[in-house]
């Protein structure tokens, strides 16, 4: 009999455990992450079918190393998720630590990987770790560690809100050095965002973006490459054989797709006209066969990654978890401003910066990290479902005390 009572009790506890995990999982922020995913591959495959064949004889090169890129970015993915966030809270400096380190490692001779004039890669063998990538989310991770610690002096002083952007402006130093000035204003925008919504001062948050707008300005002025861009930006029809060949040829293949596209494998731009067209330009591709309704799908996938992110980030701060809510934040703020920097370089409305399409362009760096973020937004999801988990348990427990205890005073 106390066997079968035993049993009897386990299962239902297990089955209530099995559920609870299942219901952590943001299935909204899941599916679409999946669905950009899997629209990346099929639009990589169609960009880089040609070029593949071309230059290595081997159609599906490209599509067979974004495959494995993805399988290995799900799983990193999984392996955040299993995490507990008070692990990432701990490791904030060594991440600053590591993501300087990498930052420096880069630069030197032999180590570095050059490509199209820019060292920005290191050789792991399997691929290049592009460490922009992880300077990221390591930089997100220190970002919300540190206010969560120091949150009141970057409130009431000055030197609070300073501090941190010493260390993130080391890191653009370092990254303007590559040279990476898409990754840099990526970083400094969803920091300086981060520290507005920590509750940074507003006239010290203007005064900053003023400073770091000005820089921006100087930079792009003292460097001829740089000023080449801003110039054929400007006006790509100017010289639409030399400078502004790249942006042209994406605003004819946008310009060609028209409401639904000319069809899957039917681009005309991806065929040795459109430069970078399965990294930087995968949009354009995108946009030319599948059409507005096509970039309408993509863009409110991202709507929805963002929406979500934000989302977590409120249920978190509810869970009293601030440090969780500011990675989720920075997380989707991130996502947002380089999904929205890659398409406006491809519609011709921003220059042109060297920055993927999260979770869609060719490269294995992009896609791993990009899904390490996700799995660590659905981690902070489930552990606020199991705190509101926890919180019912302990108010019914409550609730069956007072009963438990009124009863034993009525039978007395």
């Amino acid at each position: 009999m106390s066997n079968t009572a035993t049993s009897g009790r386990v299962a239902p506890r297990s089955k209530r455990a099995i559920g609870m995990r299942l219901d952590g999982l943001d299935p909204v922020l899941l599916i679409a992450s999946l669905a950009l995913l899997g629209i990346g591959l099929v639009m990589v495959a169609s960009a880089s079918i040609s070029i593949a064949d071309r230059n290595l004889s081997s159609p599906f090169y490209y599509l067979q190393r974004q495959t494995l890129y993805v399988m290995l970015g799900l799983m990193a993915g999984w392996l955040v998720y299993q995490l507990r966030l008070v692990y990432w809270e701990k490791s904030g400096m060594a991440l600053l630590g590591l993501s300087l380190f990498l930052l420096i490692m880069v630069l030197i001779p032999g180590i570095g990987k050059e490509v199209n004039g820019s060292t920005r890669w290191i050789s792991l063998g399997v691929f290049n770790l592009q460490v922009s990538e992880a300077v990221k989310l390591f930089l997100i991770i220190y970002v919300a560690g540190y206010l969560v610690r120091h949150g009141e002096t970057v409130r009431t002083s000055i030197w609070g809100f300073i501090k941190p952007m010493m260390m993130i402006g080391l890191a653009a130093f370092l990254l303007l050095e590559q040279p990476d000035f898409g990754a840099t204003v990526v970083i400094i925008g969803t920091v300086l965002a981060m520290m507005y919504l920590g509750g940074v001062h507003f006239v010290q948050f203007l005064i900053f973006v003023g400073l770091f707008s000005t820089a921006a300005y100087l930079l792009i002025v003292t460097s001829p490459y740089r000023m080449e861009r801003m110039t054929s930006f400007l006006n790509p029809w100017a010289d639409p054989y030399n400078s502004g060949f790249q942006l042209t040829q994406s605003l004819i293949a946008i310009g060609t797709g028209g409401w639904f596209g000319t069809g899957l494998g039917g681009s005309v731009q991806k065929l040795f006209y459109l430069p970078e067209a399965h990294t930087d330009f995968l949009f354009a591709v995108l946009s030319e066969e599948l059409g507005f309704l096509g970039v309408f799908t993509v863009i409110a996938l991202y709507a929805v990654v963002f929406y979500r992110a934000t989302q977590i980030g409120l249920q978190a701060e509810k869970c009293g978890n601030r440090f969780a809510a500011y990675v989720a934040y920075g997380i989707g703020i991130w996502l947002a401003m380089q999904a929205t920097i890659n398409i406006g370089v491809n519609m011709g409305v921003l220059p042109t910066k060297g920055l993927t399409l999260p979770m869609m362009s060719y490269g294995g760096s992009s896609v791993i990290i990009c899904c390490m973020a996700i799995g660590l937004l659905l981690r902070i999801h489930h552990e606020c479902a199991e705190y509101k988990q926890q919180a019912i348990n302990r108010r019914a427990a409550r609730k069956g005390d007072r009963k438990r205890s009124s009863g034993r005073r009525s039978e007395r």
